[in-house]
């Protein structure tokens, strides 16, 4: 017999993937920051 907890509960696992995507999509947009933010320090000189 299997035990209820071999299972993850579907919840839990869409928040995890939810909160993984999220940080990617954070990490992302800060890399998109600097790099504008980067391009434009060096347009200005």
């Amino acid at each position: 017999m299997t035990a209820m907890n071999d299972v993850p509960d579907p919840e839990t696992e869409n928040t995890r993937i939810r909160r993984s995507r999220n940080k990617v999509l954070g990490l992302l947009l800060l890399a998109f920051v600097v790099l504008v933010y980067a391009i434009s320090i060096v347009k200005m000189n």
